[in-house]
Formats: structure tokens, C-alpha cells, sequence
């Protein structure tokens, strides 16, 4: 960014943004550079964090921006995420997911559905529509495959896979309402002076209550056994009051299943179109959640018969 100095780049992630390290005296703070999808990575990135900030949990604050440069100056909560901090040896790792089980409540505690962006206009908080979650399945169909089926076979397969889609939607219970970061989980969560920090948070919807925990507990990017997973999901169910408990866990595993479908097509889409190869290694964990959840046969039984077809699913 020659535009600026004093600036060093970080690494980056699955996405099209480009990170930066600005240095001054003994302050410092990031600047997010995107020429691609700017709306959203920045000025939907500062509303939502308006909003958490808002309602009172840490996300980093706006510091300057420059929307025709294709770039904002965020706070700097540093190098240290959660996944970090989960990797030592010594770590207590269910203390520490308890302690994100307590910050997601807050998260779904949140009611503001609209603020004013830095360009003065205001955002509303899209509804997790039905289209959206048939969309996301079809990054599967669309890039894994296009990858791993046959011409003669391609076509067929689609199809069918869409109806099974379709109808796995459908038998969803809960309602929208609730406040959805869409990407909740330990690599989009920084440790601030004992607090926990949320970033990433630009794709934020108005979804549904199961989302964000089966994004968090089948987390592809973090292996933790079933044992460890059930004993954050009961810690979940803990005081929450005024929902059927079966119809929860159907919903939290519908959604779990389309979740890593869906990212096992962004993964071969990043190997594909953006060489970022480093992501096909996560695809068989992805394979094993998806094996995880969908054993009630009264929902995925379509799902597992096709799925049948592709021999890579219990690699």
C-alpha cells in the first residue's frame, strides 16, 4: 500500500482481503484493504462491529476509513486467537469453550437489527433466507462435484442433489430470529485482556439459533472428539428456556451437514480458482462431521443414499 507507511503485511485468509500492520511510535492498528466486495468487508465489517460494540461485547473499533482507496484502519487486538491459545499443551479447552458458550448467549441476546455505516446510510441486518442456505449448498454441487464426478453422471447427480437440499431445508424448525455471525468459531476469536474479542463478523444474519453453535463445535478447522462436543452442546442447552430440546438438535445437525457441505466446496473452489491449496487437507474432517450428523434417518437418509455414490466421503 504505498499510500500509506509504516505499514507491514500480515497473513492472510480464505478470503479476497488483504491484511496490514500499521506501526506509529508505540501505537498500532490493522488496516483491511479489499477491492473486491468492499460493501461488505468494509463498510458491513464496522456496522456490525458497531453493533456488538453497542451491545456491550468487545469488537474492534473503526479508527479511520478511505472507501475510495478500498480501505479502513481497525483496532489492533493482536496476533493471539483463540485457536492460538487452544493449541498449547497445558490449556484447559473446555473452560475456554464454556467461556465462548457464555459470550454466544450475549451474541443471541442482540436485538438491534439496523445502524447507520460510516457512509451515513443505513444497514439492515439481512434475514438467513431460505435461497441463502440452497445457495451455500450449491457451492458443493457447483465446485467439489465438478471436480470429482464424471460429465455422463454430473448432471444427474446435481439434480438430485438440489430436491435433497430442498427438502432438508424445509424440515428445519426453528424460526429466524436470532442474531447469526455466520463464521463463529475459535479463528474468529481474538483473547483481549482475559475477554473475548469477535472479528470477522461482516456476513452477519438474522438466522437461526442452532447456527452459530454447530459452526462452533463442528469447527473443520479445530479436531475435538464427539465426547468434547457433547459437553459443550448440554453446556449450551443449560438455561436456555422456551425451545423443544429435539427440535434444537435436528436443527443444529441440518445445519451443521450443510455447513461443511458447503465448505467443502469453498475449500476445492480456493484450491481451484485462487490456488490457495492449503484448505483440501481440512475436507476429509469436514467429511467425518457430515458423517457425525447425519444419522437420523428420518432427515438424511435422501442425503446419505446419494452421497453414497461419492467414494471420497469416508476418506
Amino acid at each position: 500500500m504505498k499510500f500509506l507507511k509504516n505499514v507491514k503485511k500480515l497473513k492472510g485468509d480464505a478470503s479476497s482481503r488483504i491484511f496490514y500492520r500499521k506501526k506509529e511510535n508505540k501505537n498500532s492498528s490493522i488496516i483491511i484493504y479489499s477491492y473486491k466486495d468492499k460493501r461488505s468487508n468494509l463498510l458491513n465489517y464496522d456496522a456490525i462491529s458497531k453493533i456488538l460494540l453497542k451491545n456491550q461485547i468487545l469488537a474492534p473499533v473503526l479508527l479511520s476509513k478511505n472507501y475510495k482507496k478500498n480501505f479502513i484502519e481497525i483496532q489492533d487486538f493482536g496476533n493471539q486467537t483463540i485457536f492460538d491459545i487452544l493449541k498449547k499443551k497445558k490449556i484447559n479447552k473446555i473452560r475456554v469453550f464454556k467461556q465462548i458458550i457464555d459470550l454466544l448467549k450475549n451474541l443471541q441476546s442482540i436485538k438491534q437489527k439496523k445502524i447507520v455505516n460510516f457512509n451515513n446510510k443505513e444497514y439492515i441486518i439481512p434475514t438467513y433466507s431460505i435461497k441463502i442456505l440452497e445457495k451455500e449448498a450449491r457451492l458443493f454441487s457447483d465446485w467439489y462435484i465438478e471436480k470429482k464426478i464424471k460429465k455422463l453422471n454430473k448432471e444427474k447427480f446435481k439434480k438430485t442433489y438440489y430436491k435433497v437440499i430442498k427438502n432438508l431445508i424445509k424440515k428445519l424448525n426453528l424460526k429466524n430470529d436470532t442474531f447469526v455471525h455466520r463464521d463463529f468459531h475459535v479463528s474468529n476469536l481474538m483473547m483481549v485482556k482475559n475477554e473475548i474479542a469477535v472479528i470477522d463478523s461482516q456476513d452477519a444474519l438474522i438466522g437461526n439459533k442452532a447456527y452459530d453453535l454447530a459452526s462452533l463445535i463442528d469447527d473443520v478447522r479445530f479436531k475435538t472428539s464427539k465426547k468434547f462436543k457433547n459437553e459443550i452442546f448440554n453446556y449450551y442447552l443449560k438455561n436456555q428456556k422456551f425451545f423443544n430440546k429435539n427440535s434444537f438438535k435436528s436443527d443444529f445437525d441440518i445445519i451443521s451437514v450443510l455447513r461443511n457441505l458447503k465448505i467443502i466446496g469453498i475449500f476445492t473452489r480456493l484450491a481451484s480458482r485462487d490456488n490457495k491449496k492449503k484448505y483440501l487437507k481440512l475436507i476429509p474432517y469436514a467429511w467425518s462431521l457430515i458423517k457425525l450428523r447425519s444419522q437420523n434417518k428420518n432427515n438424511f437418509k435422501d442425503l446419505n443414499d446419494l452421497l453414497k455414490v461419492l467414494k471420497y466421503k469416508n476418506k
